[in-house]
């Protein structure tokens, strides 16, 4: 497999302040693993953009039916290699997912008793899609093919930005860790990148 996504990105994770501060002090991040994550399993980072790490973080301390471990929302920088990255802003990225999706489905119509997930109208909680991206993973492991180190998107979400337009407020690049070896160093983000 041809690998485009070699190279060094800054990555963003919004979080309370007293998890940033621990990841600042040297302590792991805690790999998500809902149903519904994006990406499938992984350390969520929004790439190049830490205003958007923190918002988010604001969005989960002020979500009014979501209960939030943060209290105090804050956001932390992350060097990070893609690796081996499944990076869905290509066509090859694409193309697997999509026999990925295939393959769930064969297997969900060989058993009529299970249901196959599916992402909420919204698309906020994207069980459907974690699902794919997780078969992918466990299809590649069985198979003895190289594991995914990241996983990379770009989802377009949120309003119009302006009338008539295709572009969205809050469109993002999201990267999902799956190799903690991949972080390759924390930092503190200066206040002025956040103004």
């Amino acid at each position: 497999m041809l690998d485009l996504s070699h190279g060094l990105v800054l990555g963003y994770h919004g979080c309370d302040q007293s998890t940033a501060e621990r990841l600042l002090s040297g302590a792991d991040f805690k790999s998500s693993e809902n149903d519904y994550d994006w990406l499938g399993h992984g350390i969520y980072f929004w790439q190049h953009n830490p205003k958007r790490g923190l918002s988010f973080a604001h969005e989960l301390a002020h979500h009014p039916t979501r209960k939030s471990t943060i209290k105090s929302p804050a956001v932390v920088g992350a060097v990070i290699h893609l690796g081996h990255c499944l990076d869905l802003m290509t066509e090859q990225g694409l193309s697997m997912l999509a026999d990925s999706y295939a393959m769930l489905e064969a297997m969900f119509q060989a058993n009529p008793m299970a249901k196959m997930p599916v992402n909420s109208p919204d698309l906020l909680r994207r069980n459907l899609d974690c699902a794919v991206v997780n078969a992918l993973h466990i299809q590649r492991k069985e198979t003895g093919q190289p594991p995914f180190d990241t996983v990379r998107g770009v989802f377009e979400e949120g309003a119009p930005l302006y009338p008539d337009s295709a572009f969205r407020q809050k469109t993002h690049i999201q990267i999902a860790v799956r190799e903690r070896a991949c972080i390759l160093g924390v930092f503190r983000v200066p206040k002025a990148h956040l103004d």
